[in-house]
């Protein structure tokens, strides 16, 4: 399994859970960045993703530690810890330990999916991650939606950058998905953490249709590298969230959801029929490119086409921020590489 030359450790959002996976009272075992996790749901409802090893003798927390009202309790000796990873109860001392705290991660609940903020300096979240419906200003919410959809492929050997290029890579669709569509970019905008892409569809061989004449289109709003939500108009309504999230050093856990818009004045059972088949197309697709980048290698610099140029250096000068190393390489990689440069000028100066 050869490694990624770019970091798996960025920072942003990443979708570790849908929401109805967690119940209340539940804890759930999970590793992403290299760290074992548990995410647990209070009874008030709170949701908490902590580090999974207990500070007091490094029993993992996902193995038999269970929900008590608003805390989490370790099997091993009954230490409690509260929402914020702090100690409130050792039950055989009169006060707890107070000087030792579990790291916790922020949270955002979201469209019915669970995101933890991750960052290597544990900088506290700068950006949002975007609604799905919210975000467009179009006034629609979950109800002008059907149900659903979604995909879930564990560990694959992906970097969450290689998705977020595919919304700038208009060339794709005739030969991965066999359509003769044709993107035209009406909006490329990377001035900050969030982005934003706007195309219009047209067909292939459609030589007399302008812009004008396009009622499809699609509008993408991308949240750091591990979020990006879709809108999609024309003959099918349908919003669409990918989220790939960083396991290890090698892999990334692969989530998309699909929802179908409701059309008003349909058969009610026929009408949802169709949107699930819509629904599953569209995560056939999707998979089509999956296929494609588990067994991608990252190609820098790449050999363009001339109208790539402008989307794909764009898009990549955009995602350098999001790197501890501000380019792309992980901060230990960097540290590691000017050590050995430091070393190397020492032993030439002997």
């Amino acid at each position: 399994m050869a490694k990624p030359p770019l970091s798996m450790k960025p920072t942003g959002w990443f979708q570790v859970a849908w929401s109805d996976e967690i119940a209340v009272g539940d804890v759930h075992k999970m590793a992403y960045f290299g760290q074992e996790m548990v995410a647990w749901r209070a009874q008030s409802g709170r949701l908490t993703v902590m580090d999974a090893y207990c500070e007091h003798l490094g029993a993992h927390l996902g193995f038999g530690g269970h929900v008590e009202g608003e805390v989490i309790e370790c099997p091993f000796h009954g230490w409690q810890w509260n929402t914020e990873g702090r100690n409130v109860c050792i039950p055989y001392e009169n006060r707890p330990n107070r000087g030792r705290r579990m790291r916790t991660y922020p949270v955002v609940e979201r469209n019915e999916s669970v995101y933890i903020w991750h960052d290597v300096h544990r900088r506290d979240p700068y950006f949002e991650v975007p609604d799905v419906f919210a975000s467009f200003g179009d006034g629609s919410s979950g109800a002008d939606y059907y149900p659903r959809a979604s995909l879930y492929e564990p560990r694959l050997e992906l970097h969450p950058q290689y998705v977020l290029e595919n919304g700038v890579d208009f060339a794709h669709f005739k030969f991965v998905h066999k359509t003769p569509i044709v993107p035209v970019f009406t909006r490329h905008d990377f001035s900050g953490p969030v982005s934003f892409v706007d195309f219009t569809i047209t067909f292939e061989g459609d030589e007399q249709q302008s812009i004008d004449d396009v009622k499809s289109g699609v509008a993408a709003i991308n949240s750091g590298l591990g979020v990006a939500v879709t809108k999609s108009s024309g003959m099918v309504d349908s919003r669409t969230i990918s989220a790939i999230t960083p396991v290890d050093e090698y892999t990334s856990d692969v989530r998309f959801t699909v929802y179908i818009g409701r059309r008003p004045g349909s058969e009610p059972a026929r009408a949802e029929i169709k949107a699930q088949e819509f629904g599953q197309e569209i995560i056939r697709q999707f998979t089509q490119d999956v296929h494609i980048w588990a067994h991608q290698r990252y190609s820098d610099p790449p050999a363009l086409a001339s109208s790539e140029f402008e989307g794909f250096t764009a898009i990549r000068n955009w995602a350098k921020q999001f790197y501890p190393d501000g380019r792309g390489g992980s901060a230990a990689e960097l540290q590691s590489t000017a050590t050995e440069s430091a070393d190397t000028a020492t032993i030439a100066n002997r």
